[in-house]
């Protein structure tokens, strides 16, 4: 799979990237270890060699996950991992990251994002310019190679690259999920920002697999997305049924023509998560498929058949 530059960092990283947060179970039904082990090495031999994780999945269990799986190929990997809003004080950002070192058994990282604004989730309120101090000193000594934002606006990440250098922007962002378009991403593409679109298949509904009256368990976060609800739900089956053909005419899945799709768009990369291995390699061969110009606008015009009636919250669970 050939890398792309991590905005303007020395950090190349793949435009399918293996996400993580099942492998930390927190927030996941039926999550084993041993899957999680064997899928993200599945990815990793099919190409994917950025792997995105963060120490609130699972209070560092998806980071330990992610060095059990990938320690002895170490220097062929990239790890992204995150700080969480309630670690944004200078100090607290030092010892989570040297936390996160520990967890990935390694000695740097290669991009540490700030996983939510301060504020979020009740967590109290810390300057940014305190926060990226201590991210611009994990820089100057080799802990970090390049700093990220994720779930941040386009006014919170311009005020974050006030302050120092911010080379991704991680949103939810997806054919059916695309506020991304319209607030931050006219800015990444100015200032060379790397897209790092987390839920690129609006939590698996772009898959096709969940059909009209599909419950959820109740612990189960998807059961809280507004996609999977009322209309919203309705209009996603009827998109998809449109989508098919062109699946069917590359010879690919839905998933993987959404994921063609997605990083086929300006700046943008897709974290694409999985429970087994044949979904990371199905997720891998989605690099492989060259959508036409007309196939792209075509794709985008039946995304909107969802988009067109979300209103312009980012936050996808209620």
């Amino acid at each position: 799979m050939e890398k792309r530059s991590l905005g303007t960092s020395e950090v190349k990283i793949t435009p399918i990237l293996m996400g993580t947060w099942q492998a930390g179970k927190r927030m996941w039904v039926g999550i084993e270890d041993a899957d999680s082990i064997k899928t993200i090495r599945a990815a990793y031999e099919a190409g994917i060699t950025t792997i995105d994780t963060a120490e609130v999945y699972g209070e560092g269990h998806s980071e330990q996950i992610v060095a059990e799986a990938l320690s002895d190929v170490r220097d062929r990997v990239e790890y992204a991992t995150k700080v969480f809003a309630n670690h944004l004080k200078y100090e607290q950002v030092i010892e989570a990251c040297d936390r996160s070192l520990s967890n990935l058994k390694t000695d740097y990282i290669d991009l540490y994002q700030i996983h939510w604004p301060s504020g979020a989730f009740n967590s109290e309120i810390v300057p940014i310019e305190e926060t990226m101090k201590a991210l611009n000193l994990l820089k100057e000594q080799g802990k970090i190679r390049a700093i990220g934002v994720s779930n941040f606006s386009g006014v919170q990440l311009a005020e974050a690259a006030s302050y120092g250098r911010i080379d991704s922007l991680q949103p939810p962002y997806s054919l059916f999920w695309r506020q991304v378009e319209q607030d931050a991403l006219p800015y990444c593409i100015e200032n060379n920002i790397s897209i790092l679109a987390y839920s690129p298949l609006a939590q698996g509904l772009l898959t096709g697999r969940f059909a009209l009256g599909h419950k959820f368990d109740p612990t189960d976060n998807r059961a809280k997305n507004k996609l999977f609800q009322g209309e919203n739900f309705e209009r996603a089956q009827q998109a998809l049924e449109k989508l098919r053909p062109i699946a069917l005419l590359h010879d690919c899945t839905l998933a993987q023509l959404a994921l063609a799709w997605l990083i086929a768009q300006p700046q943008t990369n897709a974290i694409a998560g999985g429970r087994y291995p044949e979904q990371a390699r199905d997720n891998a061969l989605a690099a492989q498929i060259k959508l036409s110009t007309a196939e792209l606008a075509e794709i985008d015009a039946i995304g909107r058949i969802v988009t067109d009636h979300l209103d312009d919250n980012q936050i996808m669970w209620d």
